[in-house]
């Protein structure tokens, strides 16, 4: 495998910034579409009414992915295809909007969001707002610039599988001025070697900058990169230089496209070759770096190439080989600030000066977590959390809900589902259910029960219907208020059970039987079952 670690003490930066990258918005020709099948994935054209073609990738209109939002057209003349129409979401009641898709547990993959204001609000400047995946705050959404230039804006991570679905949310800000809205959504399967060093459990990766160095003129992508990453051109001062040699994608963990590879930055036999890149500075935080070499001349027992790799001063690596086969050399936690500089300086050996052909740079961000509690032994073989099942649930089973019901119900913890409070700290719980009067229909799921760090339940004055179900192992409960609603069968006798249970509003519903006498005689509870069925 031609890869190699280098070594850097870990560092934690909880700074989350992502350093947008740029396309033009239009173009005068579509690529012709390549004879091969597309990455393994989701392809989404938000807002659109049909399936868009671009190139060699079919997108897919949004609808089942969202249940929210509307959709716009974007008119304006010579536009591409993927930029056509967006989805924007304008109900400022709602705490974030989500689109959900399935994905594999511990599979990694590749999450792009792409945005085109195009003034489809009549304003003059786009929304700042928020995305995120799964329970973890990605990063704002800031286009001005960019739409300013005429340009759109996407952003990267690398993220793996949680669960059996993955969800992507855009949220409000309080200098949110107008709706939030995405043009494109891609969620692409990688393989199980790339970028395989990090502890995707415990992180995840934004992408800051992935370039190919000696390189001008087009973002290489799909069919050339197989799993459609994009890779800019670079180039400075230093001279370029042209690859004769093939190379293999499979030889390297990362699986970078040969066509990144078949150029590169270089300098003069026994002098260093230093490179500013990125271009931007970056904030203080900690960074996985991927540098990518290849000796351009027919491979030969004569065609060694040897250089020390540092970074703003630091050694990277000693002694590196770029040979005609290619190598790659990375650290997975890197402390970077400010401007960034690569310096390769030369063995005394060596026969022709050094050179770099590829890199990507990754912010680390620490996982925002995932409502994630097992609150009930039968729930250890689930494969998510029992609370996140039993939320999910309860989502499918009521109707009229809160448009914001989607992705995690807790995390971030500003977002959480409208009517949902939950705990601070690790592991996080669902506390509370406030959606009384909220003109909800449908039943409660029996894996309500789960959620034993429950302590109220609110949902008076609905419509909900179907048996009440035994709430007794929810031990933290204080107060059940299920009056004003259709809820019919007998109250379990086991809920004399509940200690800490101090309110119980049963009162205008269908229930029948009997009234147990542990509710009757418990002391302190507010026990309230007028307007039934009882005998």
């Amino acid at each position: 495998m031609a890869s190699r670690i280098a070594s850097f003490p870990s560092f934690l930066a909880f700074v989350v910034v992502t350093v947008a990258t740029l396309f033009p918005s239009s173009s005068s020709q579509q690529q012709p579409a390549a004879a091969v099948p597309q990455p393994r994935g989701f392809y989404i054209s938000c807002g659109s009414d049909k399936d868009v073609q671009v190139g060699s990738i079919k997108w897919a209109k949004d609808e089942g992915f969202t249940a929210v939002g509307n959709a716009s057209a974007i008119n304006k003349p010579h536009l591409l295809p993927l930029l056509a129409a967006l989805r924007y979401f304008p109900d400022a009641t709602a705490r974030k909007y989500c689109y959900q898709l399935p994905v594999v547990k511990g599979t990694r993959y590749l999450v792009r969001t792409t945005y085109f204001y195009g003034g489809f609000d009549g304003g003059k400047e786009p929304p700042v707002f928020d995305q995120i995946v799964d329970g973890t705050l990605w990063s704002a959404v800031n286009t001005t610039d960019n739409y300013r230039r005429g340009m759109s804006t996407y952003f990267e991570m690398v993220a793996q599988g949680q669960g059996k679905t993955m969800s992507v949310c855009l949220a409000r800000r309080p200098d949110t001025a107008s709706s939030p809205f995405i043009s494109a959504l891609e969620v692409i399967d990688l393989a199980d070697s790339m970028y395989n060093t990090t502890d995707f459990s415990r992180f995840t990766m934004t992408t800051v900058v992935r370039s190919r160095f000696g390189s001008k003129g087009d973002i290489v992508s799909y069919p050339d990169d197989p799993y459609n990453r994009y890779w800019a051109p670079f180039a400075d001062a230093n001279p370029m230089v042209e690859s004769h040699s093939s190379i293999s994608p499979d030889d390297f963990w990362n699986q970078p496209p040969a066509k990144a590879l078949k150029a590169g930055i270089t300098t003069s036999r026994g002098k260093k070759l230093a490179v500013q890149w990125p271009t931007t500075e970056l904030p203080a935080a900690t960074y996985y770096v991927a540098l990518y070499f290849q000796d351009p001349r027919t491979a030969s027992p004569f065609s060694w190439r040897v250089f020390d790799v540092a970074v703003n001063g630091n050694d990277f690596f000693r002694g590196l080989n770029a040979s005609a086969a290619g190598v790659m050399v990375y650290s997975s936690m890197m402390q970077l600030s400010g401007k960034t500089e690569i310096l390769l300086t030369p063995n005394e050996t060596s026969p022709v000066g050094p050179l770099i052909n590829a890199g990507e740079i990754y912010q680390i961000v620490p996982l925002g977590g995932r409502t994630a509690t097992r609150d009930v032994s039968s729930c250890r073989s689930r494969p998510v959390s029992c609370a996140v099942v039993a939320m999910e649930d309860l989502a499918s089973s009521l109707k009229n809900l809160p448009p914001d019901w989607a992705g995690d119900p807790c995390l971030p913890q500003q977002h959480s589902w409208t009517g949902v409070e939950c705990s601070q700290g690790s592991p996080v719980r669902v506390l509370s259910l406030d959606l009384k009067n909220h003109g909800l229909s449908g039943s409660l799921p029996d894996s309500i029960v789960h959620l034993t760090g429950m302590k109220t339940i609110y949902l008076s004055g609905n419509n909900l219907s179907g048996p009440i179900p035994d709430l007794s192992s929810m031990h933290a409960l204080t107060a059940v208020r299920l009056d004003s609603n259709q809820f019919s069968g007998t109250i379990n006798p086991s809920m004399e059970k509940l200690a800490n249970l101090k309110e119980l509003h049963l009162n205008n519903n269908n229930l029948t039987g009997k009234i147990p006498d542990g509710l009757k005689n418990k002391a302190g509870l507010d026990l309230r079952t007028e307007g039934n069925k009882f005998e």
